[in-house]
């Protein structure tokens, strides 16, 4: 499956995106969903339980976990869970940090963000910190593939062009994550989600988990 070329412009898909429901496809990434999560929780246990216990010894007093409202399918509003990597005041800080917000568009991205901690920036680098996102996907809130879900401040800024990234399912990962990931910009992050939501299927879907699994041996630009 080829990324959309660099040239791609919002004209270019505007209008109403076409889905690909093909019921058997949504069936299978559905049961996918599920059994992948399922064992990957089971697998990764002894990981979660040393990232848990190396989070509370770096601060015993905060949480582990951080939880997060984030906008899903269709708009509908959900609790994302995520180990802590930040200070547990860190949402509270971020108005003073937004001019200094080193990429484009809705997203919010500081490679020397002074909120992580020293923790935080072992597991955001390897994106062990998305890992609890797996309780999301059990639950049907996610999957583990597709768009990134977005903070509803981020879409309150949005365009019609922008909320298509909202017409499926969020996932754990996707195109975005795996081409750059906090390199790659607001208006790149839509153009290749929408890619993703034209093209996908289920061995896309398998290829873009596998590419996930490298990610977190071989760290891209993830910060």
């Amino acid at each position: 499956m080829n990324s959309p070329k660099a040239g791609t412009t919002q004209e270019a898909y505007v209008g109403t995106i076409e889905l690909y429901d093909n019921k058997f496809y949504l069936l299978s990434k559905r049961y996918m969903d599920v059994l992948l999560s399922i064992i990957g929780l089971l697998l990764l246990m002894p990981l979660l339980v040393s990232v848990a216990i190396l989070i509370k010894v770096d601060d015993v007093k905060s949480p582990v976990f951080f939880k997060q409202i984030r906008v899903g399918k269709d708009g509908k509003k959900f609790r994302m869970y995520k180990f802590r990597s930040m200070v547990n005041n860190a949402e509270g800080l971020l108005d003073s940090l937004l001019d200094q917000n080193e990429t484009s568009g809705a997203l919010f991205k500081m490679k020397d963000d002074p909120r992580v901690t020293k923790v935080g920036r072992f597991i955001r680098k390897t994106s062990i910190d998305e890992l609890p996102q797996l309780w999301n996907v059990l639950k049907g809130e996610m999957s583990l593939v597709g768009p990134r879900p977005p903070l509803p401040r981020e879409v309150e800024s949005y365009t019609d062009y922008h909320k298509q990234r909202l017409s499926v399912v969020p996932g754990c990962t996707g195109l975005w994550q795996v081409s750059g990931r906090s390199s790659v910009g607001f208006e790149k992050m839509v153009e290749l989600d929408l890619h993703y939501i034209r093209n996908r299927h289920f061995f896309y879907d398998m290829k873009l988990i596998c590419k996930t699994i490298i990610i977190i041996f071989y760290p891209n630009s993830a910060y």
